[in-house]
């Protein structure tokens, strides 16, 4: 009994410390998997833009339900922006996310150190760069990283959004995005779309990185609120923002916000909060509260004595020799309707069918 009454219940909320713990795994992760293939794996442009992509995957798929797997600043501050959580916590998971890369560097630094790959501590390992550190000019670096990393928000949100029934290929959407972000700007800045990441081997790249890190944290910042902003203003929103997030920083309760579908998954929960059907808060009324998969729907009650419904009754089968006339109305057997009775064509054939009680009379008058 305990066994089933303990399946039943909804599982907690995560903590804030389990949700920074997770952006900070999944930070470091991302880092150590992507940077270590171009680094010490010495991959190639296919590669590596696979290694970030399916890194991406692998995270999203174990934390999603945690903190909902951003593991980049860019993607908490569209996700802030498009009313999904608020500036409060994209801050923290910010901070989160840039510790994660910043330990996620120094292994990879470590790790190239005490590899037979030539490297000193100072050299560039996986750094972005434009001009002389990459393959494009300065305008052309901002360009590619803004426009690319609006794209990415954009299939973020779109595939997180409430109204998505597919929520479980959400992860692998993301991952082959940014693999394929990955294919079209490796040769160009090295691929950013990610301030954790560009800050996390930047420190441990020497000083040009250093100095040119300003446009891997301005340019993906820049064209995540460009999707933060336009996502819900073209698609629309099946809920209000959440309290301190969007253009507002304040905070307060916000009555009635519901998702789209009653109850979204948990990673669905944890990129639209703190709405109702979350945790088991009420749905919305005239919305049907969809179960979770590891729910198992339960019997309906059945009563001891179960009463049969009544029979309805037969529709009145006339006869040639005598039709059925009600309250003014015949019933016509040919169109199966009733129709305006005729006139009575003898005198006390049959009452007047205004009269409150109904009399049938046969054709012949007797």
């Amino acid at each position: 009994m305990n066994s089933t009454s303990n399946a039943a219940s909804p599982a907690p909320a995560p903590t804030t410390a389990q949700k920074l713990g997770a952006e900070a795994i999944g930070t470091f992760v991302l880092v150590v998997v992507g940077v270590g293939a171009a680094t010490i794996g010495g991959g190639d442009v296919a590669s590596i833009g696979l290694a970030f992509g399916i890194a991406i995957v692998a995270m999203v798929y174990a934390f999603g339900r945690v903190s909902g797997g951003h593991f980049n600043p860019a993607v908490s501050v569209g996700a802030a922006l498009s009313g999904r959580i608020s500036w409060r916590e994209a801050g923290l998971y910010s901070l989160a996310q840039i510790g994660g890369g910043l330990v996620g560097g120094l292994v990879i630094a470590l790790i190239a150190v005490s590899s037979d790959i030539g490297y000193e501590l100072g050299d560039p390992i996986g750094a972005n760069g434009f001009g002389d550190f990459g393959g494009a000019a300065l305008l052309g670096a901002l360009l590619i990283e803004v426009v690319l990393t609006f794209v990415f928000l954009t299939v973020i949100l779109a595939v997180t959004d409430e109204r998505n029934e597919h929520p479980a290929l959400a992860p692998l959407a993301i991952g082959l995005t940014l693999a394929a972000i990955h294919f079209a700007s490796i040769g160009a800045t090295g691929t950013s779309v990610n301030p954790a990441r560009s800050i996390g081997v930047a420190f441990f790249s020497g000083t040009d990185a250093i100095v040119q890190l300003w446009v891997f944290i301005v340019a993906p910042l820049l064209g995540a609120a460009i999707a933060g902003l336009l996502y819900p203003a073209i698609f629309g929103r099946h809920s209000d923002p959440v309290p301190g997030s969007g253009l507002s920083f304040g905070s307060g309760a916000r009555p009635g916000a519901v998702p789209g579908y009653g109850a979204p998954d948990q990673f669905q929960q944890q990129w639209n909060q703190p709405h109702v059907g979350q945790f088991g808060q009420p749905a919305q009324p005239g919305y049907p509260a969809q179960q979770m998969p590891h729910q198992v729907a339960q019997p309906a009650p059945q009563q001891s004595h179960p009463t049969p419904a009544p029979a309805p009754a037969p529709a009145p089968t006339p006869s040639a020799a005598q039709p059925i006339i009600q309250d003014g109305w015949m019933w016509d057997a040919a169109a199966q309707q009733w129709v305006p009775a005729p006139a009575p064509t003898h005198p006390g054939e049959w009452v007047d069918p205004n009269a409150e009680r109904t009399q049938i009379r046969p054709t012949d008058g007797t």
